[in-house]
């Protein structure tokens, strides 16, 4: 994928589009690294690059079952389980879940076809208004787009911390770019 989401067609095209980008790019900050660098936490907090990848995958599924009205159920542990890798976690298997999780999201925004879909608001959080009752599906996309974002920004830091690469030159390596005089594909320390 390129490093510039594609012309779109359309407002759900587009919107559809730049959350796979961000996807992608959130998938980037994981090229390479080693089980040990996954779940490493170099920062403040207790994020590592695999727990940013897991999170979003479990944030985007969770907010697509409330699109299609299924219910869920509460789980308290989830929040902390879904933002580290366990030791019996592959990069693979949370990729292969974060892709299925984004095949599910397209599939039901298309089926949907409706970015005026109405979708409940929770309002036993603090955080969403109380004085409305419904979000659209645009404004759930939009969300999901700004919530991938965000923690891509994050991944990005961490990765940084970890071995010092940065999304171009993991772009670069990952999609085979040649090298130039003003930007070398990110290479793996020796």
């Amino acid at each position: 994928m390129p490093g510039q989401v594609r012309p779109v067609a359309d407002e759900q095209d587009g919107l559809l589009a730049y959350l796979a980008q961000m996807r992608y790019v959130l998938r980037l900050t994981a090229f390479g690294l080693t089980p040990e660098q996954l779940r490493a936490t170099p920062s403040a907090s207790a994020l590592s690059v695999a727990g940013l990848v897991k999170h979003c995958a479990s944030t985007e599924e969770g907010w697509l079952a409330t699109v299609r009205g299924e219910a869920q159920p509460i789980d308290y542990g989830a929040y902390e389980r879904n933002f580290r890798m366990a030791d019996d976690e592959t990069l693979d298997q949370i990729l292969s879940w974060y892709d299925r999780v984004a095949e599910s999201t397209e599939r039901t925004v298309r089926e949907i076809g409706d970015l005026d879909h109405q979708v409940p608001i929770d309002h036993s959080v603090p955080w969403n208004p109380k004085d409305e009752d419904f979000w659209s599906l645009r404004w759930v996309l939009l969300h999901l787009i700004q919530e991938t974002a965000r923690h891509t920004g994050h991944a990005d830091v961490i990765r940084e911390t970890v071995d010092g690469a940065t999304a171009y030159p993991l772009m670069a390596a990952a999609e085979g770019w040649p090298a130039t005089d003003w930007l070398k594909p990110w290479t793996p320390a020796r």
